[in-house]
């Protein structure tokens, strides 16, 4: 399992009065989603980042309740320290990210980490990625509350074409509004009923297996997240 690192501004997220979080607003107004999350990595404007593996990562690992063997991906894995936190010599994860910034930052801390050999880092659009294998678990947090709304159909289409059939698809929902959506880029608000109508249009064919409180959220994310598990049918 990965090792806490240290953060400088962890808890901090969505809170209006953190500068850093007003600065993040400034940056991810602006054109260009990919280059605004490179920017905000450059200046270690990264107040979503808990310099730690996420807590309901650790308890989902366990909870012995995971798949115990395949190809787990990490979308937007930014530091990538869920993507340590996964992996096992039977588990072997994928970071995926649009940062070369928060990569190069996370080969840095995980390079010489004892399961380095079970994971990679891999620097792509998740919209137009294309792996070598599909994956039996996928882990969303921060990241479809990322996507505008208008790619959430692409978003549900990516994740249908990354999972197996009977694969598993875990949503750490963080429901909130942080910036105007009438922004161009920005974390937009994801009630649950967003993930609903999204990700179980036909025939995509997810079923929602559970969906519970994030009983180990941290700081002011307490109360405003929940997890949710669904199950990819065979289409």
């Amino acid at each position: 399992m990965a090792r806490p690192v240290a953060a400088t501004h962890q808890f901090q997220v969505h809170d209006g009065t953190n500068p850093l979080v007003r600065r993040m607003r400034e940056i991810i107004q602006g054109p260009g989603a990919s280059d605004a999350w490179n920017k905000c990595w450059e200046g270690d404007i990264t107040p979503w980042d808990l310099g730690q593996p996420t807590p309901a990562v650790t308890k989902l690992v366990q909870s012995n309740t995971l798949a115990s063997h395949g190809r787990v991906l990490v979308p937007g894995c930014g530091g990538g320290h869920d993507v340590v936190e996964f992996s096992t010599p039977d588990r072997y994860v994928v970071g995926l990210d649009v940062s070369g910034t928060a990569l190069k930052k996370a080969k840095e801390l995980y390079s010489s980490a004892p399961n380095a050999e079970f994971f990679e880092f891999v620097k792509a659009d998740f919209f137009n990625w294309v792996p070598t294998e599909s994956f039996d678990i996928i882990f969303d947090y921060v990241f479809f509350c990322a996507v505008h709304p208008s790619l959430r159909s692409a978003w549900a289409k990516r994740m249908d074409y990354y999972l197996k059939p009977e694969g598993e698809l875990i949503t750490l929902m963080y429901l909130f509004v942080l910036v105007n959506i009438s922004t161009s880029n920005f974390l937009a608000h994801a009630n649950i009923l967003a993930y609903i109508q999204i990700i179980t249009l036909k025939p995509l064919g997810f079923v929602i297996t559970s969906i519970e409180d994030n009983q180990v959220a941290v700081g002011p994310r307490k109360g405003i997240e929940k997890i949710a598990r669904w199950k990819k049918t065979a289409n």
